[in-house]
């Protein structure tokens, strides 16, 4: 409860009182444990999007009580479009732990698998773990497989999670900031829904595709700069510069989370 009050930004209080006025599902109890999920988490922050478009408690119970039911008030609102359904198109993937141990040659350890279920890339569901992504999971099985470390790549996973983070931070502020608007004090009328679900879903490809070309772009210039200190290594040119250097080239920058091993 305190994990999914802190993601949504709201108080553990006020995760209880909203669960009291049954505003979001019960978790899923395994004894003591009770598990919330990335519905809870996307229901959360619709309630938090319509308190800040004027709405009441008591007219968001009604709503989302008709949405639940299948009327059309979850289209009027844009719960089903803006608010709640993914941009990403992952497919989650269930694993024994035997199939699980497969896909990374015998590297699934104690301290791998909270490393997993930290960063989300894991879950587990009763006997068996659900990986986020299918991409992902077989992204990560093929580096594993060419020789580095499965620590290694949930840690640079981690880097690239936070890093993922932001840029999704500036692409919200933007749609906030120049699409959105400040708060009117009144509740947004149907078709200043629609224009903006269709504003948003108009643009995902837009997002996406400057994401892939900076990204794309980046490794370029990397590969480049490795490939140059790798030449220039292997060939004895430019040992001065690096007389001062022992650990050589690097290929990240030394305050990056896995910075500090020598290129090979």
């Amino acid at each position: 409860m305190a994990e999914l009050a802190a993601e949504a930004g709201i108080t553990v209080r006020t995760l209880r009182f909203y669960r009291e006025r049954k505003l979001i599902p019960p978790p899923r109890r395994e004894g003591r444990i009770a598990w919330y999920n990335e519905h809870h988490l996307a229901r959360l922050r619709s309630i938090s999007a319509l308190l800040e478009r004027g709405h009441t408690l008591g007219g968001i119970t009604e709503l989302l009580a008709a949405f639940e039911s299948g009327r059309d008030v979850g289209e009027l609102l844009g719960l089903d479009a803006t608010f709640v359904t993914p941009w990403s198109d992952e497919t989650p993937v269930r694993l024994t732990p035997e199939e699980l141990a497969d896909h990374y040659s015998g590297d699934v350890t104690a301290e791998n698998l909270a490393a997993s279920l930290d960063i989300g890339y894991l879950a587990v569901d009763g006997d068996e773990f659900v990986h986020t992504s299918r991409r992902l999971l077989d992204a990560s099985t093929t580096l594993v497989a060419r020789g580095i470390p499965l620590a290694a790549v949930l840690e640079a996973g981690r880097a690239v999670r936070t890093h993922a983070d932001a840029v999704a931070a500036i692409a919200s502020t933007l749609i906030r900031t120049h699409l959105v608007g400040p708060p009117t004090g009144t509740p947004p009328t149907p078709q200043d829904i629609d224009h903006l679900t269709r504003t948003i879903e108009e643009l995902h490809p837009v997002f996406q595709a400057v994401i892939d070309a900076e990204i794309t772009m980046a490794m370029d210039r990397r590969v480049r700069t490795e490939l140059d200190c790798w030449l220039r290594r292997e060939t004895g040119e430019g040992d001065e510069e690096r007389a001062g250097d022992e650990g050589g080239p690097r290929p990240f920058p030394s305050d990056h989370p896995i910075a500090g091993e020598r290129t090979t």
